[in-house]
């Protein structure tokens, strides 16, 4: 029996504040660009405002990306268009600097974090800060076996909460979270499919490296055997995690509901991190109005959670390889709805302006003709 009160996050988290948009909203009218030409960015300047409790809104100065990696044992099925066990490697070409979210972050100025929790490698083949919260070796094969215990589901969501604690301690002021795994997408596709009650089909992708269309059978098999065992515990969501999850999207699901705690923004990259904050509004409802969702993947499985959390996409540009890439896309335009909320001036008060139109008019001096 697990010792940690998920209902606790029900009382913990509050909505961003709403007087303080109104706030905000009233400031839009009042700026010289007419409201609603600027389309969402008025929106995202309001909702940073609201939750940062700011007008004007502070800029983004502090962004961060965080990763949690893990391999999945349902890999073995060749559900991936990469090997099983195989994450780890990501994680090195990250740390190296090869990868796609590598790249963005150097130009964007981003540090980036990894966050080890079952990837299936020597742990001493990576750095101690990325391994120091790993909670087991890989996680279990979930059609025909528990991702986790339930003991290491909950060291798992703990440890992400401790993450989100130490991000929002060191003064992030907004994440980009994403993963990388090798399997996460067939997990967050069962996920989705139990919490909106779809069949596995509906949900089921093509993933980061695109599958052909046998390994896509595997996978939509794969996705309907393991949502049979995760339909008996709907009702326990850190129970739904060590059975059809996994230890990075368990400590996901931790990092999402602690950053809502500590009014930290959060962008969503993909599939797998929308299936954990799928997991995360049935815990504490509130939870989703401290997230965005950077981009459209054109995943079905994150589309179906998107649209049962209400969240719509910033972008749309078919960005698939996940690891944090499409979360980064959406950072300056998140950062140009702050600059634009905060530096458009106002218009003139309608007194000052009455004023000015009142003003008479200084006369200029004859001209004195000269004597001879």
């Amino acid at each position: 029996m697990s010792s940690l009160n998920l209902d606790d996050f029900t009382d913990l988290i509050e909505r961003p504040d709403g007087g303080v948009r109104r706030d905000a909203e009233a400031r839009r009218e009042r700026q010289i660009v007419p409201p609603g030409s600027l389309g969402r960015l008025d929106d995202l300047g309001e909702w940073l405002a609201a939750a940062q409790s700011a007008v004007p809104v502070r800029p983004i100065e502090r962004p961060r990306v965080v990763l949690f990696a893990g391999d999945h044992g349902v890999a073995e099925l060749g559900v991936s268009a990469r090997p099983a066990g195989g994450a780890g490697e990501l994680v090195r070409e990250v740390l190296e600097g090869g990868r796609p979210v590598s790249v963005l972050a150097r130009r964007l100025g981003v540090p980036v974090r990894i966050v080890d929790m079952a990837l299936d490698c020597d742990p001493e083949a990576l750095p101690a800060d990325v391994v120091r919260h790993r909670v087991r070796r890989g996680s279990g094969r979930i059609d025909v076996e528990d991702a986790l215990t339930l003991q290491e589901a909950e060291a798992a969501f703990r440890a992400g909460v401790a993450v989100a604690d130490e991000e929002a301690d060191s003064g992030t002021d907004l994440v980009v979270l994403g993963d990388v795994s090798v399997g996460g997408t067939t997990a967050a596709g069962v996920l989705v499919a139990a919490l909106c009650g779809v069949d596995a089909s509906v949900v089921t992708g093509r993933g980061g490296l695109a599958i052909d269309d046998l390994a896509w059978m595997r996978k939509c098999a794969a996705i309907r055997d393991a949502l049979r065992r995760a339909r008996p515990v709907l009702g326990d969501q850190l129970q739904l995690l060590a059975t059809v999850g996994g230890a990075d999207l368990a400590a996901m699901t931790g990092f999402l509901l602690q950053s809502a705690v500590r009014k930290m923004p959060v962008v969503l990259d993909g599939v797998v991190t929308a299936a954990c904050a799928l997991v995360g509004q049935r815990i504490a409802f509130r939870a989703p109005d401290w997230w965005l969702a950077a981009h459209d993947s054109g995943e079905p499985g994150q589309a179906k959670a998107l649209d049962r959390m209400a969240l719509e996409p910033l972008l749309t540009q078919g960005v698939t390889v996940g690891e944090g890439a499409g979360g980064l896309l959406a950072l300056p335009l998140v950062q140009a709805a702050a600059a634009l909320a905060a530096e458009l001036p106002e218009k003139p008060k309608e007194s000052e302006a009455v004023e000015s139109a009142e003003a008479p008019e200084v006369a200029e001096a004859p001209e004195v003709p000269s004597e001879q």
